[in-house]
């Protein structure tokens, strides 16, 4: 049974989430601006160019996602292992 009081995770470096917040909004903002790339030239095997920019983003979105979450991810488990470091140290006589 866990006590409330006892921190599951130390203290939070806010480099990761900030590169991680920057990373989603390019993927998530980017795809947004249709004026910029709604046009017909070049063509990709025929395809316009409006369409085949947009399937594009869907991979090179994938992938900014992917590394988001092994940034966050990996934040995650060194807080982990402050607390429990903390705490290992704080046992100890």
């Amino acid at each position: 049974m866990s006590t409330p009081d006892v921190p599951t995770r130390g203290p939070a470096r806010p480099g990761p989430y900030i590169v991680a917040g920057i990373l989603l909004a390019i993927a998530i903002l980017v795809p947004l601006l249709v004026p910029v790339y709604s046009i017909d030239q070049p063509r990709l095997a025929g395809m316009p160019f409006f369409y085949w920019y947009q399937m594009l983003w869907v991979p090179i979105t994938a992938g900014l996602v992917g590394v988001t979450y092994r940034l966050v991810t990996k934040e995650d488990r060194r807080r982990r292992e402050a607390a429990r470091g903390a705490r290992t140290e704080e046992k100890e006589p």
